[in-house]
């Protein structure tokens, strides 16, 4: 099984985390641990003044959870690991002491729409499309939960968690403060992103960490509740009815 990339690159202070899968830039286990291992490095990092994160390709931003990794779990301590890969990365982003920005140009899904709201910024282009399809296989959002309703309500999150089939626009994304900002194409987009993060870079940094902890004040249980989550995820992935539809869904269209 491919397992895909993490590259961090720092230049002018400002650290870009790149992963790649060739599945739509999916998110199998090892990728999520490294991932989150990456932005633990950048957080501690002092040449990183500010972390961007984006993913490779000009399509997908992210295809969420690996369905070829999924359909091969047989017991809840994997599927708990698994899904704890997810709030590894998010608790990474939350806690790390700088500003992290996300540059998603095109479609996301489940826990790529996790990783767009756990951002402290996040820019889009026009067609990044957004849905949490995880009630259509069986679990439902629970790891990602906290950082979508977080970001965009609760309003919001209950409409993307039950209109699990259905892409939501980058306009309405935009709307409901997923997106700060949406770009007609990547270019436009990777010139905003690279202008914030030079001007983030300059910045106090001492001013932006407490800025960045004032802005996740209340999180401080997320640690437990995200591992409660993963658990919560790793029973339900176990049932018959997950695992067979699972292997319905893996054979349409995402």
């Amino acid at each position: 099984m491919d397992t895909g990339s993490v590259n961090t690159s720092i230049s002018s202070g400002i650290a870009t985390i790149e992963f790649f899968h060739p599945q739509s830039n999916s998110l199998p286990g090892v990728l999520l641990n490294n991932f989150a291992q990456e932005i633990e490095k950048a957080g501690k990092n002092e040449e990183a003044k500010v972390i961007v994160i984006k993913s490779a390709g000009e399509k997908a931003f992210c295809a969420g959870a690996s369905f070829d990794e999924l359909i091969s779990i047989a017991d809840l301590e994997t599927g708990k690991k698994f899904f704890s890969g997810f709030a590894s990365v998010i608790n990474a982003m939350r806690k790390a002491p700088k500003f992290v920005i996300v540059r998603v140009q095109g479609k996301t899904v489940g826990g790529g729409v996790g990783i767009a709201s756990a951002a402290d910024y996040t820019l889009a282009t026009d067609v990044a499309s957004v849905k949490l399809s995880e009630l259509n296989v069986g679990i439902g959002p629970f790891v990602v939960g906290p950082a979508v309703e977080r970001k965009i309500g609760t309003s919001g999150f209950v409409t993307l968690s039950i209109n699990a089939s259905e892409w939501m626009s980058a306009q309405w994304a935009t709307e409901k403060g997923l997106y700060a900002a949406i770009y007609p194409t990547i270019e436009e987009l990777d010139k905003a992103v690279h202008e914030l993060a030079t001007k983030l870079s300059q910045s106090n940094p001492e001013a932006m960490r407490l800025l960045k902890k004032a802005f996740w004040e209340g999180t401080e249980n997320w640690d437990i509740l995200l591992a409660e989550r993963a658990e919560m995820s790793g029973k339900l992935l176990l049932s018959e009815f997950t695992k067979s539809f699972i292997e319905k869904f893996k054979k349409g269209a995402r």
